[in-house]
């Protein structure tokens, strides 16, 4: 009986530890959720119900984001769309998310990370559609949580920089007869910023190809590389860019970045493109960006 105590009591701050680590996710938000409560939310779903195309009812099949808000009086009323990177098979939910929301919220911005569906599991469109209703969402409630609905934009990390300008070139006006009063708003963003970003799934020799296979899965037709490959899908209508690629990444080349600055510019799209010796892959918040990418924001009005 004592050994049992004993052991109750040695691991049970690690059990408890273990489950704060893990907030529930609360149901998708609403018009009545106001800006303070959703500060209070640790993160809630995206649909109300199941997910188009969900496979099931577990933490993997529940796309969901969590809300960073600017301390009161700071806000500038601009928003930003986190989609953190992993290769389409895990997140960088820290590096690449909680710390980049802290950072926006920290300069005005309400920011949202995204934990979307990936790979093997889900593939395109699944991603797509997680990260068109993120948009969605913070539009179709930016009046009740003081957000401005023609200042949001989206930040993306390697694969997740992929699923920034997949949106940034696949978006639609909305639907104005939708049932679903989230899904009548536009997921255009006014703007996208890239980190390292994966790009190409058509080039063999500069493509990550773990990405593209958890994305698309082992053997895609070439009309679906096509199609997802951003810097074949750029238009005039792509929103402004900022890309950050060092010259050193040996994960994702940065050979991936060049490719789509040549589509934005010869689309007359606006780009800043920091392109240097930053720190290889995944090197997240740095000095060597940060300052630059904020600076950039103000003249976007965000």
């Amino acid at each position: 009986m004592k050994n049992t105590l004993l052991f109750l009591f040695l691991f049970m701050p690690v059990i408890m530890s273990a489950a704060d680590a893990t907030p529930a996710v609360a149901a998708a938000p609403t018009s009545a959720t106001t800006t303070t409560a959703l500060q209070n939310l640790q993160s809630f779903r995206l649909w109300t119900g199941d997910a188009p195309l969900a496979q099931g009812q577990e933490d993997i099949d529940i796309p969901s984001m969590q809300a960073f808000v600017p301390a009161e009086g700071k806000a500038t009323g601009a928003a930003m769309v986190i989609f953190p990177g992993g290769g389409y098979q895990h997140l960088s939910m820290v590096n690449e998310g909680s710390t980049i929301g802290k950072w926006l919220a920290d300069n005005g911005i309400t920011a949202f990370v995204v934990k979307y569906r990936l790979g093997m599991k889900y593939h395109h469109p699944a991603e797509m559609l997680d990260a068109q209703r993120a948009i969605r969402l913070v539009r179709t409630y930016a009046p009740t949580w003081s957000l401005d609905p023609h200042r949001i934009g989206v930040i993306g990390f390697s694969a997740g920089g992929h699923l920034a300008s997949t949106v940034a070139t696949h978006f639609d006006a909305g639907k104005p007869d939708a049932a679903d009063v989230i899904e009548r708003a536009s997921s255009r963003p006014d703007l996208h910023i890239l980190l390292y970003p994966v790009i190409t799934f058509t080039d063999e020799a500069i493509m990550h190809k773990g990405s593209r296979d958890f994305l698309l899965g082992a053997n895609p037709p070439d009309e679906l590389k096509l199609l997802l490959s951003s810097e074949k899908q750029v238009t005039t209508d792509t929103p402004p860019a900022f890309i950050v690629h060092s010259v050193t990444d040996r994960t994702v080349p940065i050979a991936n970045s060049d490719a789509y600055v040549a589509a934005l510019e010869k689309a007359n799209v606006p780009v800043v493109y920091l392109r240097g010796p930053y720190g290889g892959h995944g090197f997240g918040l740095t000095d060597a960006w940060n300052a630059q990418c904020i600076a950039w924001l103000r003249t976007r009005k965000f």
